[in-house]
C-alpha cells in the first residue's frame, strides 16, 4: 500500500518541480519585459497569457491536443525528433501543468517589478551597469518577495493540475496518475481509504506552501 500511496504523489512533486522552473523562468523575464512597457495591442497579449487562469481544464487540454497532437505540426515535428509523441507522456503532465501555472507567476513578477522604484535603476544606468547586471543585481533583488510568492502560488497549481492532464497527459499509473488524478479514480473504484490518505496529503502540502506565501507578506 506504501508504494500505491507514494506513487502519485512523488510523480506530482516531480512533475509540479519541472513545471514551476519553467514558469519561475519564464514567467520572471516575461514580467520584467511587460513591467512598465506600453505597446500596441498588450492588453490583448496579456489577456491571451492570462486566460489559462479562467478557461476551463478541458478547455486548456482540448487546445493543448490541437497544438501537440499527431494531426498538429508542433506535435509531428516532436514525434519525429523524438521517435514518440508527446501526449499521454510525462512530459505531456509537464506541460499541462506549466501552462495553467503559468499566469500566476507571470502576473505576480510583473506586479513586482511594476512596483520598484525605477530611480534606482536609472542610477545605476548613470553608474555605468547594463541592462543584464540591472536585472540582477537590483530588479530582482527588488522584487524577490513577489518573484518567490509567484513561484510558491505556481508550484502549488501545478501541484492540484487535473482536468487538462487528465485529457492532454492521461491516466497511466506510474507515468502521468498525479495525485488528483488518483484520488479521483480511487473515489470512482470506491477506495474511500486510499482517496482520503491522498485528500490529506494534497491539503497538507498546499496549506504549508500557501501558509509560507503568507508568512512573506506578513
Amino acid at each position: 500500500m506504501a508504494a500505491d500511496f507514494w506513487s502519485p504523489v512523488k510523480l506530482s512533486i516531480e512533475i509540479a518541480l519541472v513545471s514551476g522552473f519553467i514558469v519561475l523562468v519564464a514567467g520572471t523575464l516575461l514580467g520584467r519585459i511587460m513591467a512598465n512597457r506600453s505597446f500596441k495591442g498588450k492588453v490583448v497579449f496579456e489577456t491571451i497569457l492570462l486566460l489559462p487562469l479562467v478557461l476551463p481544464p478541458t478547455v486548456v487540454g482540448f487546445l493543448l491536443i490541437v497544438l501537440f497532437g499527431k494531426n498538429s505540426v508542433i506535435g509531428q515535428a516532436i514525434e519525429w525528433f523524438f521517435h514518440q509523441p508527446v501526449m499521454f507522456t510525462w512530459w505531456a503532465a509537464v506541460i499541462a501543468s506549466t501552462v495553467v501555472a503559468f499566469p500566476l507567476m507571470y502576473q505576480s513578477a510583473k506586479t513586482g517589478f511594476e512596483a520598484i522604484d525605477h530611480n534606482i535603476e536609472d542610477a545605476a544606468r548613470v553608474d555605468g551597469a547594463n541592462e543584464w547586471e540591472i536585472f540582477w543585481f537590483i530588479s530582482i533583488p527588488l522584487s524577490l518577495k513577489a518573484i518567490i510568492s509567484g513561484g510558491i502560488l505556481s508550484f502549488t497549481r501545478a501541484l492540484g493540475e487535473f482536468g487538462a492532464t487528465l485529457m492532454f497527459a492521461g491516466n497511466l499509473p506510474g507515468k502521468t496518475q498525479t495525485t488528483p488524478l488518483a484520488i479521483y479514480i480511487a473515489i470512482d473504484s470506491g477506495n474511500m481509504e486510499m482517496a482520503w490518505m491522498w485528500v490529506v496529503c494534497m491539503i497538507s502540502l498546499s496549506f504549508l506552501l500557501l501558509l509560507c506565501v503568507h508568512l512573506m507578506k506578513s
